[in-house]
């Protein structure tokens, strides 16, 4: 079997750029004449929520390795269920495209069909340019992350993280998803990115509002893009102000020296993806981990100071409950066969990443993969995979946010029963609504409690 070789994980570059409502659409009558096929199934509904591994063995089990289901609105798809299915597909991005120009079902869909922000059309954003256009532009991303200090990185993550911890610590319970996970990664790529500090929670705002996909979505994106247009037109300022002055510190003045021609929307639309492809897996991936820490007994015993079981939580999630579990998408160039499947040209082909990574054929035995093997596909493979520089800030991120927490409030435990925990009901990307916990009160460690002495 030929494996993919992962590199340390993060968020995907084909991450979607927000989580959409999910919708109750009703499934097609059988031999849905779209696919040609009966049984296709409505890509959302709550088993995404209650029973995802459970599904996908059912949809294995009565379509093989690549399953006909439904979007919104009747709109036909594939969902590639199969580990070497999904390496082919993502291995060969001629014959599987990233041009959503390519898709044959644009005639059909409304101006406001609410799947249109993860697809797109038309925009200049790296998640939609091919060829070598796209190994120039994830080029420049890559260097320009690259260049990242390692341990600056985890200096603001557990600055943040001591911040975020000092506003809830002396409280003595929270929700660790809505007041720590889902704030921390977005503050720390502001702060890499060039962001001056204060901006950091405005940037929260509307990135979590952009996610959500809900009446706020379109706000969020506008004040969002708007942020990073703003960034870029202080990043030449400071440039021209301080002349001959080589690459700025931070990543938004990097891609800007880049000589390979980009403009400076491409570069914002650029930055947009990156945040958002980088704050909500992370900020699920941190609450996943925690999620198996505290309810799982093989990690409990080493909560306090276990920096072991830290990492092997983290690997496990990727395996069994990675954040991102579909992505849209791939495009099919031409006729061609698939998974014992007739795909057409201009076929939507959905990333079905979860599913793949619980392929029955690569993992025999169903055991948990705990140790180093990283051969899983929750970020991506191919040329739209994750950044290798991404991927490690957002473990260093990730890792740093559990650790901190768990530094600073050593008892901490879950003040609900675990079986009251409820992700969020989504096929895209997979992540708690909350995570109640109790633990002892403690001193807050930041300026403000250090007194004026």
């Amino acid at each position: 079997m030929t494996t993919p070789t992962t590199p340390p994980p993060t968020a995907p570059a084909d991450s979607p750029a927000h989580e959409p409502e999910p919708a109750a659409t009703p499934a097609p009558p059988p031999g849905c004449p779209a696919h040609g096929v009966s049984g296709a199934a409505p890509l959302g509904g709550p088993r995404f929520q209650t029973e995802p591994a459970q599904l996908y063995r059912e949809m294995r089990r009565d379509h093989g390795a690549i399953a006909p289901v439904v979007l919104e609105g009747d709109v036909p798809a594939w969902l590639v269920l199969g580990y070497r299915e999904l390496h082919q597909v993502t291995s060969d991005p001629v014959l599987f495209s990233r041009d959503s120009g390519l898709w044959n079902q644009w005639d059909r869909l409304p101006a406001d069909w609410p799947l249109l922000p993860m697809i797109g059309r038309e925009q200049p954003s790296i998640l939609h340019t091919v060829g070598e256009r796209h190994r120039e532009r994830a080029a420049m991303i890559s260097d320009a992350l690259e260049a990242a200090d390692p341990f600056a990185l985890r200096q603001y993550a557990e600055q943040i993280a001591d911040e975020l911890i000092d506003g809830f610590c002396a409280d003595g319970g929270t929700d660790i998803i809505a007041r720590y996970a889902m704030l921390l990664p977005v503050r720390v790529l502001a702060k890499i990115y060039g962001f001056p500090d204060e901006q950091g929670p405005e940037l929260v705002s509307a990135l979590n509002d952009m996610i959500d996909g809900r009446e706020r979505a379109l706000a969020g994106r506008r004040r969002l893009t708007e942020s990073m247009a703003a960034l870029l037109v202080e990043k030449h300022a400071e440039r021209h102000a301080e002349e001959p002055a080589g690459p700025g510190p931070d990543v938004a003045s990097r891609m800007l020296d880049d000589t390979s021609g980009f403009t400076d929307e491409e570069i914002a639309q650029d930055l947009v993806v990156m945040m958002a492809a980088g704050h909500r897996p992370t900020a699920d991936w941190i609450g996943n981990s925690l999620w198996l820490m505290l309810t799982d007994d093989r990690f409990a015993a080493s909560l306090s100071g276990g920096r072991h079981s830290v990492a092997q939580a983290m690997n496990e999630v990727l395996w069994e409950d990675t954040p991102t579990q579909n992505v849209a998408g791939r495009w099919a160039a031409r006729d061609t066969r698939l998974g014992n499947r007739h795909i057409k040209a201009g076929d939507l082909l959905l990333l079905g990443l979860a599913a793949a990574n619980r392929d029955p054929q690569v993992r025999t035995d169903g055991s948990a993969l705990t140790g180093g093997n990283n051969a899983f596909f929750s970020f991506g493979h191919g040329e739209h995979r994750c950044p290798f520089p991404a991927q490690e800030i957002a473990e260093v991120v990730a890792r740093t946010a559990i650790e901190v927490l768990l530094d600073r409030l050593p008892d901490i435990d879950l003040s609900v029963p675990a079986e009251a925990l409820s992700p969020r009901p989504s096929p895209w990307l997979r992540g708690l609504s909350e995570l109640p916990v109790r633990f002892t009160p403690a001193p807050a460690v930041g300026p403000a409690s250090e007194g004026t002495g």
